[in-house]
């Protein structure tokens, strides 16, 4: 085996390694997973360890991914807000091109670089590629009026910077005449013309004729994305122009929670923009650094443009249209990453003889530096600005019947899943029955006699259920995954509350509950409860609710509060909720207007280490903690979550339920992020 490696199976498996290891490792430094492949990238590629070089196969992949990114966030884009804001949009990308564009041209004009060069490398520094714009979409502020300015402005920064690479080819190789900037123009022009009409006009008559074939359609869209970025290098412009308004040509035909828009979301997020992220990374060339000081120069050259350039841009949008602190530095954390067009221009100036070694290299660790800042910007005050928006929580308005799901296994806790259900359907004021469910997996020896099994198991459920009059409703699933069989189930059966058990254990380290119950609440956005109780539920003296920062934004922590209430009330147990650093003042007003009243103690605790030396060692042995937790990615969500299962399954009394609220579809893990009406799903799992 020789380096750098190349047959395709090391090299595809040492990059699918990577893809996964990287985000754990960035997790723990507390940095956007999204940086992880990138530096990655400068690890392993021809200008670090060589275990990988950047070939064809590579750089295929990773135009792909960049394809992706730009198309899902046309996509994505809200084009009602960016109608209504297309004014600030047009300021905002002017503002962001020209401001860098003036900085880098004179700055380059000043270091000796010739005409073409300097305003080449001024057009550089002025686009940017939307690198974290997967992090505004997961932490649910895509539709903020000042993050639809800042993608309503890619698309002039990007297009100015195309329009003045051609420019600068066209002079470098000798044509300026008007039947050039003629061909230019009008090419641009008809483009623009032929994918924004064209393309919705063919997905209208596509999708009215398709009959709902998920590969068909999926194929159409990746046609169209690719058709359009071959028809923009027609042009002579870019893919990545084509990619963007291919995705704003079929915006509203590609639902935003449907089942297409998941899988381009998959399709990208998990493969191709993984590879883009490392093609990056693989360009760096640090030892360039540290043997140039040419480099050094031209390094402090485009990087002040770029980060100076494009906040003053910022400032004066956030200045002018009263954006706050927090919008601004979203702004400039979604427009500061520079990687598609700027790589672009640096190697075709390159080619051309304008741009020489020490300033690709300076350029290129620019495109490193800004991958990461960018990404660190938007995540960090974009969580900021998702948890103080002025506006209240959507509330949940679904309209279907409450149907409860308690999935069985074991029989030993049956009874106790059935009785937590029946205080749940007391505290939602449902009429309709309870759904125990027996999953039975396809490939055991006799599935007959599995059935006949669960059968009994189910018997024995109706028959608690029936001594505590609660109808109840039995349903076996035959299914090779158990996970897969609830889903079944709750889409099946339109149920809106689970309640699932949970032992305590969990398979692997990687694992937060099991692979069963892991598997449901990562393609779910309903409200669920992983129930671990030590005590018999009617012997509980106190609640204890742990409440993370944020929670108050959640669309069903509201919902959430009215069943935790309602569940003390019928307990007659002393509510006691615990904040997380956080202000407790809009919690109390929030408890404060949900009936019924019950006694509540609020207390703030300013940190999770705070929370594991007090309440949780002083826990008493008929308290049940209920955690108010979060899924992976959204709101309220801190890698603490994903360690109190485990803190609390061996604390005195091990009784407790993490509370998932109802999210609508913020989550990143599916990539979904939704618009229709949120359902409601209380999780809790018997699968030892």
């Amino acid at each position: 085996m020789t380096l750098p490696l190349q047959e395709p199976v090391l090299v595809f498996g040492l990059a699918v390694i990577i893809f996964l290891i990287s985000p754990f490792i960035m997790s723990k430094l507390r940095i956007p997973g999204i940086i992880g492949p990138i530096i990655a990238g400068v690890i392993v590629g021809p200008n670090g360890l060589g275990l990988l070089e950047r070939g064809e196969t590579i750089q295929l992949l990773g135009t792909v991914g960049l394809l992706f990114i730009i198309f899902i966030a046309g996509l994505e884009l809200d084009i009602d807000g960016f109608k209504k804001y297309r004014s600030r949009s047009i300021l905002f990308g002017l503002l962001s091109f020209f401001i860098p564009l003036l900085f880098g041209t004179a700055l380059a004009w000043y270091l000796g670089f010739s005409f073409s060069a300097a305003i080449l490398l001024g057009s550089i520094v002025g686009s940017h590629t939307l690198l974290a714009y997967p992090i505004a979409s997961r932490l649910g502020i895509a539709k903020n009026k000042a993050v639809t300015t800042a993608i309503g402005g890619t698309l002039l920064t990007d297009t100015f910077a195309m329009l003045i690479l051609a420019a600068v080819v066209g002079l470098a190789g000798g044509d300026a005449s008007a039947e050039f900037w003629f061909r230019l123009v009008i090419s641009t022009i008809l483009f623009g013309l032929v994918v924004l009409v064209g393309a919705p006009f063919t997905a209208k008559w596509f999708f009215r004729n398709s009959n709902n074939d998920g590969q068909m359609e999926f194929n159409f869209v990746l046609t169209v994305m690719f058709v359009a970025g071959a028809i923009a290098l027609l042009a002579g412009l870019e893919p990545i122009i084509g990619a963007f308004l291919a995705g704003l040509a079929l915006n509203r035909y590609i639902y935003d929670h449907g089942t297409l828009m998941n899988r381009i979301r998959f399709t990208g997020n998990a493969l191709f923009i993984p590879f883009f992220l490392l093609s990056v990374g693989m360009l760096m060339d640090l030892s360039v650094l540290f043997s140039s000081l040419d480099a050094w120069i031209m390094l402090g050259v485009v990087l002040g443009s770029v980060l100076i350039g494009k906040s003053i841009a910022s400032m004066l949008t956030s200045k002018i249209y009263q954006y706050n602190r927090l919008e601004n530095f979203v702004i400039i954390g979604l427009t500061t990453p520079q990687a598609a067009a700027t790589l672009a221009a640096t190697l075709v100036g390159f080619e051309i003889g304008l741009l020489n070694v020490a300033t690709v290299n300076a350029v290129i660790v620019m495109i490193l530096l800004t991958c990461i800042t960018g990404p660190y910007l938007t995540e960090k005050f974009g969580r900021k600005l998702a948890e103080s928006e002025t506006l209240e929580a959507p509330q949940l308005n679904d309209e279907r019947p409450e149907r409860i799901l308690i999935p069985v296994a074991n029989p030993k806790t049956t009874q106790t899943l059935l009785d937590l259900s029946f205080v749940v359907r007391r505290a939602k004021a449902s009429t309709e029955p309870v759904y125990p469910l027996s999953v039975v997996q396809r490939d055991v020896k006799s599935v007959e006699n599995a059935v006949a099994n669960a059968e009994k198991m189910l018997t024995q459920a109706i028959a608690h259920a029936a001594s505590a009059e609660i109808p109840a409703r039995t349903l076996i699933k035959v299914d090779r995954n158990p996970g897969r069989g609830i889903e079944r189930a709750v889409a099946e059966e339109r149920i809106t509350t689970i309640i699932a058990g949970w032992n305590g254990q969990k398979s692997t380290k990687t694992k937060l509950f099991g692979s069963v119950i892991d598997n449901f609440l990562d393609h779910t956005n309903e409200r669920a409860m992983i129930v671990k109780l030590g005590h018999p539920l009617n012997t509980t003296d106190r609640i204890m609710l742990l409440v993370p920062s944020g929670s108050d934004h959640k669309p069903g922590f509201t919902d959430a509060l009215r069943i935790v209430k309602g569940m003390a009330a019928q307990l007659n147990t002393l509510l006691e909720v615990l904040i997380i650093r956080d202000q407790t003042e809009p919690y109390e007003k929030i408890l404060a207007d949900i009936k019924p009243n019950v006694t509540t103690v609020t207390h703030r605790l300013a940190s999770w280490q705070e929370l594991y030396r007090q309440p949780v060692e002083s826990l008493r042995k008929n308290d049940l903690v209920i955690v108010m937790s979060a899924r992976k990615g959204t709101i309220a969500w801190h890698p603490q979550l994903d360690q109190l299962p485990s803190r609390l399954a061996v604390a005195n009394p091990e009784s407790f339920i993490i509370f998932y609220p109802t999210e609508t579809g913020e989550t990143d893990i599916r990539g979904a992020r939704g618009t229709e009406v949120p359902k409601e799903v209380l999780f809790k799992r018997d699968y030892d």
